[in-house]
This record gives C-alpha cells, structure tokens and sequence, in this order.
C-alpha cells in the first residue's frame, strides 16, 4: 500500500476562513490489503499532526476563550477542535479508518478529539492521564441532556425532543384548549411578540399557569423579539382593503413615498426605513416567505421598480404585513429595535426565554446581552435564531459570544433562513448548524412549518412525516398555530417513539429490527413458498 500527499479544499461552508490549516492526508491503494508496521506508524503520524491542529486552533484563541463562562470551556475547545477537522476534507483517511475497523470520527462531533485519542490509542500511542481530553462521550451527552433541561424543562419522554407550541390571540381567552395542549405533550409556549400587545401576552401567560397548577405538569414560556419589521405596507392601490391583486409580469413599485403615483399604481413601502435606497438593479426580491418572486428592474425618482416573476399560489395577491426579503442587498437594519427594547422588562418579569429574531453577528448579540443586565441579574436564556446569510457563516462567533452565558441555545428558523439563503441550500446548511451547534453542546430548536399540512387540513404529506422524523435530530421542536395542533402533537410523539431508538442526534444506533427478528426467528422460507411466476429451467 502506498500514500500520497494532496492539497484539499475546505469542507463545510460555514468554516470557509476560520482556520488556514494544512491539508495532509493521502491517497489510499486498496490494491493491496496488508497493512505493515510502517504504514501504521505513518497513519498514527497523520493522526497525531492533526491532534496538534485542534490543539493549536484553542491555544491561537487563548484570548477569545477567556471570555466565556467557566462552564462552557470544554464545549468550547470541542467546537474548535471539530472546526479544525471540517477545515479539511478527510474523506479518504475516513476510508482508510473504516477498512482497519475503527471510528472514522463520523457522528462525533460533540467528543471529537476524544475520539481521535481513542483511535490513536488503538494504534499504539500512549496518553498520560492529564493529556486525555475532558470532553468525553458521556461527558458531552451529560451536558447537552443538563442544558435542555436547563432551558426547556423536564418532559415525560427522555428520548423525544422537546415540543414548542406557538400560542395566538385566541389562546388569551381559552384556558381549556392551553390545558389540553399541557396535557398531550406540550413542553414550551411560544409567545410572539410581533403579535398583539402586553395585556393578551398576560392572559395567555397567566392561563399556562393555572393549566400548569391543575395539571402539575411544567411548561417553560418562550417569547420571540419582533425584530426589525420589515413588512409591506400598501400605500396606493389595495391600501383600503390590505390587499391587492397582482400577475406575472407586471411591473410594481417599492417607494418609501406614493406622492408620485396614482392610485392605480401598487406602492408597497418596506417599511424600514433606507431599504428601498440600496436596492440595485438585478436584486432578487421575495414576498410571503418565497411565495412571490420579483427582480428588481429599474431605479426611478420615484422608486424602485419590481417586476413579478412567479406566483406560487392560487391567490395571486399581496397582503400588507407580509415579510419581504432582499436576499442580494446590502440591508443594514439594526436586529434589536426600540420596541425590542420596550418589550424587554415584559419578558424579564414573564419570560424563561428570548429569541432573538434576525441576528447576525456577536455584536448584535453582545447588545442584547448588555440590555438585559442592565434591567436584571438574572435574565431570560438566550435563544440565538439563525435566520439569515450572515448569522450562518457567523455561526462559530456567535456560539462562543453566547458562551458567556451558561447556558443558551439555537433556533433554526427555516422560514425566512430559507427565503434568504435559497431553498436548495436549505438541507445542506439545516445540517451544518446541526452539527456545529452539537459540537458547542448548545440546544437546537427545530421550526417552521413542521406538519404544517396536517395543522392546516388534518391530515399530512408524505414529505412532512420525513421531515418531522428528521427534526428529531434537534433538541427542541416548534410547531405553529393551526386548528389541528392536538393532532400534531400526537403524530409528532409517535415518530420521536419510533425513530428516537434508531438514533441518537446523528448517531445511528441499532436497536432491534423487527424484519430482522422474524426473518432470523422463521429461517429461510423454501423456494417452492414464494408466488414466482416461474421457474428457471
């Protein structure tokens, strides 16, 4: 067997430019199956230069780590080492791993130098007991289990995720219907706070409780910042009804003043303000969560002209107070607002814990950090909604930003993260955060539109069961308003109880296959038993 040196590129998109490692692995000759002692030693060697990596990768962030929370450390030298990993391409020494029966550091990301010591102790390299990695295996599942709990609460269920329910208006005024979401699994109340006002959030909070006295059942209150609001308001045609009629093809206006149109023109106004002042020509716009489709096509005195592109949907109309999203613009818009900050000593009085909406880089999230101690010592936990292009490839820095709390989480906001990112994209990079999240041991909330089909009409799709099967992999799982939120619920149960021993995150584990007990109970069926229509001659 012989090895070759190559030069790879970077792996994972969200680790392009944190770390400029070289690449050292080699090419492997499956030609010939023996393994010499030589060849060994030089595997080990490989090994050990990427340990000194991970090792490098923390001691070049000394500065940056003693920032964060005492408690935190291992998670966060874990997430660097797995970093320093994902800065390569190592499928080929993951080939090379696999053939000799050992790990190939697949679905470790949570214990990945650990692991790596493992292997190479399997290979000969002796360790003394103040070199071995604290950020062990239990360790990493202890802590990922102690913050959940931390944050979410307790639950019936130790292997299904947590489930967040979306409260609305109607749930003010309806203490039997909070009960009997309490009652079927609900582990969260989500309380949006672009919706409605202080005295609906109180009634809503204040029924949870009572629910929670009678039933002795917990349930942690979640309330999500609005948010800059960028929003369509119709300021011409449509402006009286909230709504206006629209086709592909035509040409329609985003303008912060309709002084110069008729009322024959649609206006939409974005309603932040200096939006509609940095478009360019050729930038993609998106109303409704990617329902409408434009480009934009001409910059007037006016405004700025958008023609519609596509329309998926059968009501071919815009409705005031729908997102719009300007994925191709250079938008920027503070992420915590002054009614953010307004609604801030609500939360601290009411709330176990806030979502802060369009955040994009930790010094967005140090602002909120500070806003909240100055209005009380101990405040709401911070769930971090990854939601747009710049908190992706900001993730690292905004995990360690959040480290300086002792515990925080994640939220993968697959609504507008979508429409923003591309919907192509969505399953490569709903993965990655996965992944990274899990190696700084920080809980996920998995959202937007899981079995929205079956909230919606009561009854789900083929790709929503999937879907919800993979939400699974998160800690936390959202589900919105709909009228069928019980059976939601229940469907969203039954898959955790299913799935939930086939896997742990993305650990496959193999607990019993009832195809594989019947086959091996029953033997191998003779020839003559199967219906073929024929038989060989």
């Amino acid at each position: 067997m012989r090895f070759v040196v190559i030069k790879v590129n970077p792996f994972c998109d969200i680790c392009q430019g944190l770390f400029s490692l070289p690449s050292v692995f080699w090419h492997i000759n499956h030609d010939n199956s023996s393994m010499t002692t030589d060849h060994l030693a030089q595997l080990r060697q490989q090994l050990t230069t990427l340990e000194n990596e991970m090792l490098s990768g923390v001691a070049n962030r000394s500065s940056l780590l003693k920032l964060i929370h005492p408690d935190q450390h291992p998670a966060a030298h874990n997430m660097i080492h797995y970093l320093t990993l994902r800065r390569q391409d190592i499928r080929l020494l993951q080939d090379q791993l696999h053939i000799l029966g050992l790990s190939s550091l697949a679905s470790s990301e949570s214990h990945i130098r650990s692991q790596l010591q493992s292997i190479l102790q399997r290979l000969g390299q002796q360790y003394s007991p103040e070199q071995l990695e604290v950020c062990t295996y239990d360790y990493s599942l202890s802590q990922l289990e102690q913050k959940s709990k931390k944050l979410f609460g307790e639950k019936k269920e130790d292997i299904a995720p947590y489930i967040m329910v979306t409260f609305d208006a109607s749930f003010a005024d309806n203490y039997a219907l909070i009960k009997t979401l309490l009652q079927n699994g609900m582990n969260v109340a989500r309380i949006n706070c672009a919706h409605d006002d202080e005295a609906t959030w109180s009634r809503m909070i204040h029924h949870l409780k009572k629910a929670c006295r009678s039933t002795r059942l917990t349930c942690k209150v979640y309330m999500d910042l609005a948010g800059p609001k960028v929003r369509i308001q119709l300021m011409r045609k449509g402006a009286g009804k909230g709504k206006v009629k629209v086709k592909e093809g035509e040409l329609i206006w985003l303008s912060e003043d309709a002084t110069a149109f008729t009322d024959e023109d649609i206006v939409i106004n974005p309603n932040e303000p200096g939006i509609v002042q940095v478009l360019r020509k050729g930038d993609r716009v998106y109303i409704d969560d990617g329902i409408i489709k434009g480009v934009v096509e001409s910059i007037t005195s006016r405004g700025v002209g958008m023609r519609i592109l596509r329309i998926s949907s059968e009501k071919k109309q815009i409705k005031k107070d729908k997102g719009i999203n300007f994925p191709d613009s250079a938008i920027s818009i503070p992420s915590l607002t002054e009614f953010d900050k307004a609604c801030l000593p609500f939360i601290c009085n009411h709330a176990d814990m806030v979502g802060y909406s369009f955040v994009r880089s930790a010094a967005d999230l140090q602002e909120l950090q500070v806003t909240l101690k100055s209005i009380t010592p101990l405040p709401p936990h911070i769930i971090i909604k990854i939601e747009t292009p710049e908190a992706v490839k900001n993730l690292p820095s905004l995990l360690l930003c959040g480290m300086q709390q002792k515990v925080f989480g994640v939220m993968i906001a697959r609504g507008d993260l979508a429409v923003e990112i591309g919907f192509e994209r969505m399953g490569e990079i709903q993965e990655e955060i996965l992944w990274i999240c899990e190696a700084a041991h920080v809980p996920v909330i998995w959202a937007t539109q899981v079995l929205e089909t079956l909230n919606k009409s009561g009854i789900a799709t083929r790709s929503e069961i999937t879907d919800a099967s993979h939400a699974s992999m998160a800690e936390c799982v959202m589900i919105n308003k709909g009228d069928h939120t019980i059976e939601v619920i229940e469907t969203l149960r039954n898959i955790f109880q299913r799935t939930g021993g086939h896997h742990i995150k993305k650990r496959f584990t193999f607990r019993p296959l009832s195809i594989a007990e019947k086959f091996m109970r029953d033997g191998v069926p003779e020839v003559e038993s199967f219906p073929l229509p024929y038989k060989e001659q």
